[in-house]
């Protein structure tokens, strides 16, 4: 296990990068090479893969360079599954592949949930895609008065595992109110329970954007739950969670042993020297 910060406090185990669980996956809306260099110097060790948003690398400049900004920090770096279903509906994705080449990129998001492409089609995109790159599937409707079925996205996402992708993405959208949760931000505790009970959950992301939504999950998978869609400004708030360094999983840092009493000399107590002196 590594060593986290000075190094004194006994916290809960946290693997290292490249980690195969309690994966932090980042959502980028459009962060300056300037400001993403500045989010991996304060938090790079705790972030394992950056989405650039929905169509945002589409109208940015510099995306090339965050790609190698992020690949000299150990980050994986995928683009929004939105834009790929706007490339497959206007028959794009051989152009798409081979601007993802240009880009360097070798991380792939897949989902249907912004433009209802049928599930046949996704995992032939899967199949396809997982022969050059590693394919993020996600799965969810980000229409919020779709009906969430626990076990169709048992069935969806176990396919997707078959067809070729390598971890599964849970839906939240950045707003935290669909698919995974209510309209109010609330889990919805039995698909998760569905989703852990049926699929390999070190390869689920579940996207948690709020912090009730991420303390939830880290108190019922604990730290290696692998959260997503987590707004750039919060990833160091996110490790103190998983670390037991804040209010709300202050229960699990592990138990020690405390001294009772200040260290005796020749059977007299001896207190150190006041620390504002």
């Amino acid at each position: 296990m590594k060593q986290i910060g000075p190094g004194f406090l006994c916290l809960p185990e946290r693997s290292e990068k490249p980690r195969s669980d309690g994966l932090t996956h980042v959502l980028d809306k459009g962060l300056s090479q300037v400001g993403l260099e500045s989010l991996i110097q304060t938090a790079g060790d705790c972030i394992d893969i950056i989405k650039l948003g929905w169509g945002t690398a589409y109208v940015s400049d510099g995306v090339k360079a965050k790609v190698e900004i992020c690949r000299s920090a150990g980050i994986n770096l995928c683009l929004g599954g939105t834009l790929l279903e706007i490339c497959d509906l206007q028959g794009r994705i051989t152009d798409y592949v081979k601007w993802l080449h240009r880009l360097g990129i070798t991380h792939v998001e897949v989902s249907n949930g912004a433009l209802d492409m049928p599930t046949e089609r996704k995992r032939e995109l899967i199949s396809m895609l997982a022969q050059e790159f590693r394919v993020l599937s996600e799965c969810g409707s980000k229409n919020p008065d779709q009906e969430v079925v626990s076990a169709a996205w048992v069935q969806e996402m176990s396919a997707d595992l078959a067809a070729g992708a390598s971890l599964l993405i849970a839906e939240a959208r950045e707003s935290g109110t669909v698919g995974l949760y209510g309209l109010n931000g609330e889990v919805r505790s039995e698909l998760v329970e569905a989703l852990i009970e049926d699929l390999p959950v070190g390869r689920i992301i579940f996207e948690a954007p709020r912090k009730d939504q991420q303390a939830w999950f880290i108190r019922r998978l604990g730290p290696a739950a692998n959260l997503g869609n987590i707004p750039a400004d919060e990833v160091v708030a996110l490790e103190t969670l998983r670390l037991g360094l804040r209010s709300d999983t202050l229960d699990m840092l592990p138990a020690v042993n405390r001294a009772v009493s200040p260290p005796e000399r020749n059977g007299v107590a001896h207190h150190s020297p006041s620390l504002f002196h």
